[in-house]
């Protein structure tokens, strides 16, 4: 008969948050599969907790995904722990967790802290309705790529973002949805400096301007407004672009100009005009 494997919440800052629930079960495993075994130690001696660790993380999660399944196949139990926060959430463990599934290992998650709820919680946007869109890519094409993608989105986004990158994705972020669009920057949640900022992109641009990104962040974005109803067809967009260009403006500028105040998409506006 097989193990199980055991989704382990941890702390995302304060220690206090841990459940003895999850200090139980990483007391009762055979093993723990640790993002990094140096940051997960800490954790163990802490909770007085001595068990075994493995390695488990983003640049060997194949071969150590393998040997982690073979072992629950032989009926060893295992914990899977992240230096913090919820495992296979944006995570590699989302790997080991389909294993499992593919090869009929029970997986349990045992739940706790988790940056992107925490975040959403205390945002003060519509929670009804939310996308975890997770790190933005580092490469300034594909970023503004997956931002363009979400245009149109309704829901309320949720993004990580780290403190040398945030000036850079604020930036982004107003180009693709507006300066006046509202954003709760959390950061340090659970730490001793967590500190929530609540205000428009244009005014979280300008106050980060004058003063040094500090500590991780999650961006919690509103959504747009929802499109009205008989506002303006492809085809009357479409003419708009075209017009624009017969005027002197490049057609890029011009289906972005357009998608701006129609909702519809840029790269949809663009490539229909070029077809004309």
């Amino acid at each position: 008969m097989s193990g199980t494997l055991y989704l382990v919440a941890t702390p995302i800052g304060n220690l206090g948050d841990f459940s003895p629930r999850a200090v139980e079960t990483l007391g009762a495993v055979d093993f723990i599969a640790a993002e990094d075994t140096r940051v997960s130690v800490r954790l163990l001696n802490h909770f007085g907790v001595k068990k075994p660790l493995v390695s488990y993380h983003e640049h060997n999660h194949v071969s150590a995904g393998q040997a982690v399944l073979a072992r629950l196949l032989a009926g060893e139990s295992c914990a899977l722990v992240t230096d913090a926060g919820t495992p296979a959430v944006s995570d590699p463990g989302e790997d080991l967790v389909r294993l499992c599934a593919e090869n009929g290992v029970e997986v349990q998650s045992i739940p706790g802290c988790c940056a992107a709820v925490n975040a959403l919680a205390v945002s003060g946007l519509p929670t009804g309705r939310f996308t975890f869109e997770g790190f933005l890519s580092m490469n300034k094409k594909a970023r503004r790529e997956h931002l363009e993608s979400l245009r149109g989105e309704t829901r309320t986004m949720i993004f990580h973002e780290a403190p040398h990158k945030l000036r850079a994705t604020l930036a982004d972020l107003s180009e693709t949805f507006g300066p006046q669009r509202r954003i709760a920057l959390c950061r340090e949640l659970t730490k001793l400096h967590e500190e929530t900022r609540r205000c428009t992109l244009a005014e979280a641009a300008a106050y980060y301007e004058e003063n040094t990104p500090r500590g991780e962040y999650v961006l919690v974005v509103a959504g747009a407004e929802a499109r009205r109803e008989a506002a303006v067809t492809l085809e009357e967009a479409v003419a708009q672009v075209l017009a624009l260009q017969e005027g002197g403006m490049r057609l890029k500028d011009a289906a972005k100009e357009v998608a701006a105040h129609t909702g519809l998409s840029k790269n949809e506006l663009y490539t229909a005009a070029l077809g004309r």
